[in-house]
């Protein structure tokens, strides 16, 4: 296939990888001029109708996505019998590459890549697709940083609850105790997927394993999966509970969906970074007649993740959970209104302080605040271009805006964010030179 010119468009370079149903290569668009990465399904599988049905599905779940954390489509069709799907391409690697490397990854990293997979999943529930063939080779880790879902051949609308037959469709390893037993899935069974994949980064390893399939889809079917403290130590007791509130048995005892689990690993995030912030030192300094120099003070000591003893997790963890999230939704609703009532106040405050003719603060009046250079302004609650015009008007330096699929209407303004991720409060100084990431939510 390299060096062939595929319908008279695209100029196949090389091969990139080989799957079960097609394989990937590298091409160049020579219409757009753009590098493409192009699926070819295997020719002995074009002729099998269902097979090529799913192809084809493939490419029209995906391209009803247009999401951040998502693998986009472009074209598909058909040349001299070969079926293909055009993707956009993204130079890096797979999760699975990223574990065979490391072994297992650190919370923090699991937390990040979690982040990006429940958002992009977010986007596919909420448009009634389930991915049904999760797994660490589906989501790719490009080398710019974004982090996406790739692979929908094996998706079904959520409200089909159709079975797949004969065979059991998907990695094994992944698949859901609902699809073992009666070849039936839903949202949730993505979500089991999902905390499957967890514990596999926390700890290094899969929860099940065996020598044929059939051993391991028993495991899925009658076993529970385990804390993966019991064999990493350093995984804290929050991250315990969310793998095995997702990989609960009993699909009724899940997250309903990839929203239910992202809001709760938001206020995960927000729980571990309150734990290991540093206090603030003070020091009494001697007195002395005489000016000297004093020495730096050395930086604190990085706090450890709090290690959890090997033991199971309790049972009322799951009804925690779930009553976690019910209350995470009111609380959603009632700081919505809050800061609503609270921007009109500061509109009508500023507005009355310019009529007066109280003096500005060195900096650019927005929407009845003053921003001050050199200090984060409280963007929360305003829309996009208001938000990005009072960081500049602070002079501050921006890094690309993050897009999560939670927190707040869609393109309202939601945190800012410094360099290693940690929330800057409203009238925080961030260093020189350090870019700040503007947070705004991609909707409900």
């Amino acid at each position: 296939m390299v060096g062939r010119l595929l319908d008279s468009r695209y100029q196949i370079r090389a091969r990139i990888a080989r799957g079960g149903m097609a394989t990937v290569y590298l091409a160049t668009d020579l219409r757009l001029d753009r590098r493409v990465a192009v699926k070819i399904m295997h020719p002995h599988l074009a002729d099998d109708a269902s097979f090529r049905d799913r192809f084809i599905q493939e490419a029209r779940s995906a391209a009803r996505l247009a999401h951040p954390n998502v693998v986009n489509v472009f074209d598909q069709g058909q040349d001299a019998g070969l079926a293909y799907l055009v993707m956009e391409y993204l130079q890096g690697i797979t999760l699975r590459d990223l574990l065979g490397e490391y072994g297992r990854l650190t919370p923090e990293q699991t937390i990040d890549i979690l982040e990006a997979v429940l958002a992009g999943l977010v986007a596919a529930h909420k448009s009634g697709i389930i991915h049904r063939d999760l797994k660490p080779e589906n989501v790719l880790l490009a080398d710019d940083g974004r982090i996406k879902i790739g692979d929908f051949g094996l998706a079904r609308a959520a409200t089909s609850h159709t079975a797949s037959g004969q065979a059991l469709l998907g990695t094994i390893a992944y698949l859901s105790p609902e699809l073992v037993t009666r070849g039936i899935a839903d949202t949730r069974s993505d979500v089991y997927a999902v905390g499957i994949m967890m514990y596999e980064m926390l700890v290094g390893e899969q929860p099940f394993k065996g020598e044929q399939p059939v051993q391991i889809a028993y495991q899925h079917a009658n076993d529970s999966v385990p804390a993966p403290s019991l064999k990493n130590p350093s995984v804290p007791p929050a991250l315990d509970d969310l793998t095995l509130w997702a990989t609960a048995r009993d699909p009724e005892q899940r997250p309903r969906d990839a929203r239910a689990m992202l809001d709760h690993l938001f206020e995960l995030q927000h729980a571990m970074r309150d734990d290991q912030a540093p206090a603030q030192r003070t020091s009494v300094l001697p007195s002395a007649a005489a000016t000297r120099v004093l020495e730096p003070a050395a930086p604190p000591a990085p706090v450890p993740m709090r290690p959890r003893a090997s033991a199971p997790v309790p049972v009322g963890a799951v009804a925690r959970l779930q009553a976690a999230t019910t209350k995470a939704h009111k609380r959603g609703a009632w700081a919505f209104a809050i800061v609503l009532v609270a921007g009109l106040v500061a509109a009508c405050t500023g507005w009355a302080l310019g009529a007066a003719g109280a003096p500005a603060a060195r900096g650019a009046s927005l929407t009845g605040f003053t921003t001050t250079a050199g200090r984060v302004p409280a963007v929360r609650g305003l829309s996009t271009p208001e938000a990005l015009r009072a960081l500049h008007a602070a002079e501050l330096a921006l890094g690309p805006v993050l897009h999560r699929a939670a927190g707040g209407p869609e393109g309202s303004a939601l945190a800012v964010l410094d360099a290693s991720g940690h929330t800057l409060r409203a009238g925080a100084t961030p260093a020189p030179g350090v870019r700040v990431r503007l947070v705004v939510a991609g909707g409900q």
